[in-house]
């Protein structure tokens, strides 16, 4: 048995019957990153040199009969969006290459305060913006299930990551997909809670009213788990929601016996690639003979999720960004030339075409003349969408659909094709616009082994509920998967 393709709470029972120790874990995922990082590339800083002895120390806890948490010790990788002080944060861009954050995220403080062993910071797209993981400024993250094939984003790195043994779980961000998508494509469990559940302080800023962090997992369970870590009301961000956070792992093993899952009639399947469309209808079946009742939903501005997101996301984006200009800090050009050159410049040498072209889009939708026409349009329909959402909820306890309308795709296939890269999000997009919790969790296997998710999206604040309808499918489901690629 591999060690590192277990999940967090086995190898926790295990050590804790002494079978297997925290260092004999993480050697396994050491050496896993040895025989696989120069092939895959998931991550853009390794935090090697100081898992073994973490662990050391944990295990002398354990011996001595003390209490310690599932995470204290196991391997966990970042998104390298987060702030870790002292430890480079990169965000995927040449313009932090070299930023060294003074303080620690909410997120990773969190996760401190369990112990937990950073393995690393993975790779994303430039601040968070792409489903490719092919807008990293550092170089491209592949597929372990296929090396041609991309892991998805924007939290490639950490989903790729966990699929390949190369951490146990994984913190991610999800702005319109990045959760999600990644853990579909990678055949893993990915969720995003509800927007505020989470605090995002110190998680470096893309669109400001879509970021949310959260879990990349090897089962539900481990999700639970690393939500129960994560989440909760943080006084640093104005959005954390004040309220109590449940004990999530209480809604594991729960039956979905009268549980009604929504179907949105207005979603058109038409362009999904077939064998998603046969892997969705299969998902379904196996939730109906778990106990549950499929019932049709209405969300009628469905169809207009993904342009009404890429008007607001660059928007924000575009403020957001403001703040490099090369003089507080990250690059700085050493062109010579006036202040408003120095801004320009540095701007052009540290960001990527994927962010210029947001930014720009952004400013163009804010201003004179433009405002009313795009962004404040496109609020109005985040505002329908939203109510029509809430309105499906009165009638049934989550909505599935598909994650993606196709498996994970190859590297280089739709660069050049952004408004199909766009399209790919049309499924994770609206929960993002609606503020509601989501859930991907593998639904099976393409023929020719590729990872296709099923989705699960929940009312707000129901992510107990999303975690009890979606553990119960993986183990109706118990999917064999295939060998990776490597």
């Amino acid at each position: 048995m591999n060690l590192y393709e277990q999940p967090v709470h086995i190898l926790h029972e295990m050590r804790k019957r002494k079978d297997i120790t925290t260092v004999d874990i993480c050697e396994s995922v050491l050496k896993r990153i040895e025989k696989t990082e120069s092939q895959l590339h998931s991550f853009l800083t390794l935090r090697g040199d100081r898992i073994i002895k973490d662990a050391a120390e944990v295990d002398k806890k354990i011996q001595s009969g003390d209490p310690v948490h599932e995470i204290e010790g196991m391997p966990v990788a970042v998104k390298d969006i987060f702030s870790t002080k002292g430890i480079t944060t990169t965000c995927g861009s040449q313009f932090l290459k070299d930023y060294v954050p003074p303080y620690e995220s909410t997120v990773t403080q969190n996760l401190q305060n369990v112990r937990y062993n950073l393995v690393g910071k993975t790779n994303m797209d430039e601040f968070a913006m792409g489903s490719s993981t092919e807008n990293s400024a550092f170089g491209v993250t592949r597929n372990p299930w296929n090396l041609d094939c991309v892991p998805g984003g924007s939290s490639g790195g950490s989903a790729s990551a966990v699929a390949a043994g190369q951490a146990l779980a994984a913190v991610g961000t999800d702005t319109g997909g990045s959760i999600r998508q990644p853990a579909s494509f990678n055949g893993i469990v990915g969720l995003k809670p509800t927007y505020g559940r989470v605090s995002r302080w110190g998680m470096v800023a893309f669109a400001s009213s879509f970021d949310q962090a959260g879990p990349l997992t090897r089962d539900v369970e481990d999700a639970a788990i690393l939500l129960q870590i994560i989440a909760g009301y943080d006084k640093h961000d104005a959005t954390s929601l004040k309220v109590e956070v449940p004990d999530y792992r209480a809604y594991l093993n729960k039956s979905v016996q009268g549980l009604k899952i929504g179907l949105i009639k207005d979603l058109d399947l038409s362009s999904c690639d077939p064998e998603v469309v046969s892997i969705f209808e299969n998902n379904l079946a196996v939730l109906k003979d778990a106990g549950a009742e499929i019932v049709d939903i209405s969300i009628p501005n469905i169809k207009h999720a993904v342009a009404t997101y890429y008007v607001i996301a660059p928007c924000e984006a575009s403020s957001n960004l403001g703040r490099y200009d090369g003089v507080r800090y990250g690059r700085r050009s050493t062109k010579k030339g006036n202040l408003i050159e120095m801004y320009e410049q540095s701007r052009d040498e540290g960001f990527g075409k994927e962010v210029k072209m947001r930014i720009l889009i952004g400013t163009f939708a804010l201003s004179a003349g433009y405002y009313d026409a795009y962004y404040l349009k496109a609020q109005k329909i985040q505002n329908l969408i939203r109510s029509q959402y809430y309105k499906a909820f009165q009638k049934v306890d989550a909505i599935a659909t598909p994650v993606a309308p196709t498996p994970p795709f190859r590297i280089g296939e739709k660069t050049d094709d952004p408004l199909q890269m766009y399209l790919g999000d049309a499924f994770t997009i609206p929960a993002n616009l609606a503020g509601i919790p989501g859930i991907s969790v593998p639904g099976g296997f393409t023929q020719s082994s590729l990872p296709v998710g099923l989705q699960l999206l929940g009312n707000h604040l129901e992510e107990g509920k999303l975690i009890q309808i979606a553990h119960c499918f993986e183990k109706s489901l118990n999917l064999e998967k295939p060998a990776l690629a490597i």
